[in-house]
């Protein structure tokens, strides 16, 4: 996997993927486009959420929403890395078990989403979940 970050003026710079798609950043505390950190938190989030729609629809439920909901703190000083990140997925569908969606969320965080296992390595991770 490559990528390439560009800057473009001031705190803004592009993302290039290696797929073919951009995205700008903005490392002014997010002034004018999600900061770098915000699409660290933003990358957690769709990783474990890929991973918990999978896993339900594997597990043979009716899944029609899923919405990961995260905070985080971060160090007060520099580097301000995240400290503690919390994904409360908020999750629908038609007879959903309680079972199986504590087992799907739980597993995204322990064993199959990158991002949230590279995180683990110095933050603490945890999540929630609920039935809407």
């Amino acid at each position: 996997m490559q990528a390439e970050v560009k800057w473009i003026e001031d705190f803004k710079f592009l993302g290039q993927s290696h797929s073919g798609h951009s995205i700008v950043m903005d490392g002014n505390g997010g002034s004018t486009a999600p900061s770098p950190m915000e699409m660290v938190l933003m990358a957690a989030g769709g990783c474990s959420s890929v991973d918990v729609v999978d896993g339900l629809k594997e597990a043979g439920q009716k899944v029609t929403g899923c919405v990961a909901k995260l905070s985080a703190q971060r160090r007060e000083t520099a580097p301000r890395i995240f400290t503690t990140v919390n994904i409360h997925f908020e999750v629908s569908g038609t007879s959903l078990s309680e079972e199986v969606v504590a087992k799907v969320t739980a597993d995204s965080l322990q064993k199959y989403c990158s991002v949230c296992l590279m995180l683990a390595e110095g933050v603490e991770m945890t999540h929630s979940w609920e039935i809407v």
